[in-house]
């Protein structure tokens, strides 16, 4: 599966994008976010509050609860702002 990252999310954790294979049990996002945050300190610090980074699937902006069961793509940045 593809991560792509971006703003002061891709600053934190030091990297742009990666391909990962996920192992058993990670069902939804906020799942994602927890295994992640297990991987070192920059994924650690770049979700130290999950309620504050968002999530797109497949372009497609969804909440932490959204299954990813099939999921190509999923991107995560903060919160927008703008018009």
């Amino acid at each position: 599966m593809k991560l792509v990252y971006f703003a002061w999310v891709r600053e934190r954790v030091g990297r742009t994008d990666e391909q990962v294979v996920l192992p058993d049990g990670i069902a939804t996002v906020a799942d994602l976010v927890r295994w992640l945050k297990g991987r070192g300190e920059e994924y650690a610090y770049a979700f130290e509050n999950e309620g504050v980074v968002r999530a797109a699937i497949d372009h497609v902006h969804v909440k932490p609860e959204a299954r990813i069961e099939g999921a190509r793509e999923i991107a995560f940045f903060p919160p927008m702002t703008g018009g």
